[in-house]
């Protein structure tokens, strides 16, 4: 993902403390225990501001915030609240592929060679279905290993960044192991573009976002008047602090760069019940886990996570950037669609907690045993 408890000081935790009631939709009738609950895990894992949607049946049920979305002004979080996505958007990205794939324009078995004509020879035997299920060797930009092969904090072309991206060793030879590697998904996005002709932000703008009126999703711009905009955060030493500022190039990139809400992001769950963007034949690959060279399985597909709880089928992935965390689990089988979205770092917040815990109080037979599985 793309990433970046300890205690808040004793006057901003008291603003917190009186700020955590819940902001919630016109009409509604809110559960006491969720907000409860929600509350809870805001002043223990001392997060600034909580979004959350609960969607049934494609259908929002539930959607509020909690505390603060900018704690230097004093907003209030609210379900319109803009956070960043993190590695959420990945799936995006995936659906994006998977319409090319439909068109005959990407094929999941291609070589990328065939999209990267100056591809090292290592490359040689990469797929676009390695690049989708991390299982294409190609390390992660964002990791220690890389040895800062890309500053965050300078400007590049797409075409700079695959270079960039070309010139580091694989981990392993493609389909030995599943690895989680933003770069793969840096890749896709530069994929779409010499596949269409079309910046891939733009290609979900019009062929996903538009048709289903996800009218607060979009690519991130620190330049450009956000409306509902939420400030990011991090604790240094128990010391709440804003986010990390990197170069506005990288914050352009297809593993997870996006702007958006929980309420959009429930119109988005009530389309995957659909065929309004993909046939059902597209979308089993990406809710499959992937077979290795081995013959072993690892449980991700295209841009999700593939899980179960207690016998129930579930679809997640967490996502961190920029001092966000978010959640997105959906117990497909229930047609239960939890979004947790938060403006603290990765390092202190646990949206995946908070997301379990809530399906949980919607429906006892999902509730775990021991801690929540980490983003």
């Amino acid at each position: 993902m793309r990433t970046s408890r300890w205690f808040l000081a004793g006057s901003l935790f008291t603003a917190l403390v009186c700020a955590a009631a819940a902001q919630a939709v016109p009409g509604e009738q809110p559960s006491a225990s969720v907000d409860e609950f929600v509350n809870a895990e805001l002043h223990a894992q001392h997060i600034p501001g909580v979004a959350l949607a609960v969607v049934q049946d494609g259908k929002i049920v539930k959607a509020a915030g909690y505390g603060f979305s900018n704690v230097e002004l004093g907003v209030a979080t609210k379900p319109e609240s803009i956070f960043q996505t993190g590695s959420v958007g990945k799936q995006f990205t995936a659906t994006a592929v998977m319409m090319l794939v439909e068109e005959g324009k990407v094929g999941l078995d291609d070589k990328i060679s065939k999209y990267f004509p100056s591809a090292p020879a290592a490359w040689k035997g990469i797929t676009v279905r390695h690049l989708l299920t991390h299982t294409s060797g190609v390390p992660d930009y964002t990791s220690e290993k890389t040895g800062g092969a890309i500053d965050m904090r300078a400007d590049y072309t797409e075409e700079e960044l695959v270079k960039k991206i070309a010139g580091l060793p694989l981990d392993f030879p493609p389909g030995e192991k599943w690895s989680y590697s933003n770069s793969g998904y840096l890749l896709l996005g530069v994929l779409i573009h010499h596949a269409t002709g079309e910046f891939y932000g733009d290609f979900l703008q019009r062929r996903i976002f538009q048709p289903l009126q996800m009218t607060s999703t979009r690519i991130i711009s620190e330049a450009d008047i956000v409306p509902n905009r939420s400030a990011g955060y991090r604790l240094v030493k128990g010391e709440l602090k804003n986010q990390e500022w990197v170069s506005p190039s990288l914050n352009t990139t297809a593993d997870g760069a996006l702007y958006t809400n929980v309420l959009d992001l429930a119109k988005w769950d009530a389309a995957l019940y659909t065929e309004k963007l993909l046939k059902r034949s597209s979308f089993d690959p990406m809710w499959t886990p992937v077979k290795l060279n081995s013959g072993k399985t690892s449980p991700y597909g295209f841009g999700w996570r593939v899980a179960e709880v207690n016998g129930h089928r579930l679809l997640e992935h967490g996502g961190a950037w920029q001092g966000f965390t978010m959640h997105i689990s959906r117990y497909v089988d229930d047609r239960l669609t939890i979004i947790v979205m938060t403006n603290l770092d990765s390092g202190h917040s646990d949206p995946a907690k908070i997301a379990q815990g809530v399906a949980a109080l919607y429906l006892p037979a999902l509730r775990k045993v021991g801690p929540a599985k980490p983003n």
